[in-house]
């Protein structure tokens, strides 16, 4: 059990038989009334987020969450297959369980997978990947005056929005929390 007093961002509780993941939280005591604890959940298998207050003091159910570190192996069929680390056993996800992480999957990429009891709730990729540009339009001389982007397509299949002058071939890291360009490797 935790207590609403107790709430930071990234701690996890159990609330109507989902996992809720606290975004925000602010503690309120007004002058005339109870405190209370305004916060911002997310729904960590759906991704909905909700705002909930709750009595200060009040407590809940916390959620046990259990991180393994697997590896990406490959493609078989529409899931894909994962190892454990420590006891290289083998766990196929399908596109639904990753979600739109899937689009920086690459073979031999080491992940984190989230489970609540036997049932996954997440793959947390690392926050950021190094690419290669498979395909790009080429970037004109002149054209950086104002520092434009273009679209870029790597290796796993993402489109990521690049600078004017990264050419196809070239390895860059891409932030896979905000789907953004982060710089040449």
């Amino acid at each position: 059990m935790i207590s609403s007093n107790d709430f930071r961002p990234g701690v996890s509780i159990e609330l109507d038989g989902n996992v809720w993941r606290v975004v925000e939280f602010l503690h309120v005591k007004p002058g005339k009334g109870a405190a209370f604890v305004r916060t911002k959940l997310k729904n960590v298998q759906t991704g909905s987020v909700v705002e909930k207050t709750f009595r200060a003091g009040e407590t809940l159910p916390q959620a046990n969450l259990d991180k393994s570190t697997m590896q990406y192996t490959y493609k078989e069929g529409d899931s894909f297959v994962f190892m454990d680390m420590e006891s290289y056993e083998e766990t196929q996800l399908s596109v639904a369980q990753i979600g739109d992480r899937v689009k920086y999957l690459k073979e031999g990429m080491e992940v984190n997978v989230v489970r609540w009891g036997d049932k996954i709730m997440e793959v947390e990729l690392p926050n950021s990947v190094v690419l290669e540009v498979t395909q790009t339009d080429p970037g004109f001389k002149g054209d950086t005056a104002t520092g434009g982007n273009k679209p870029a397509i790597v290796e796993t299949g993402a489109q990521v929005m690049v600078p004017l002058f990264i050419t196809t071939g070239e390895r860059i890291k891409i932030d896979t929390r905000t789907d953004s360009y982060l710089g040449r490797e």
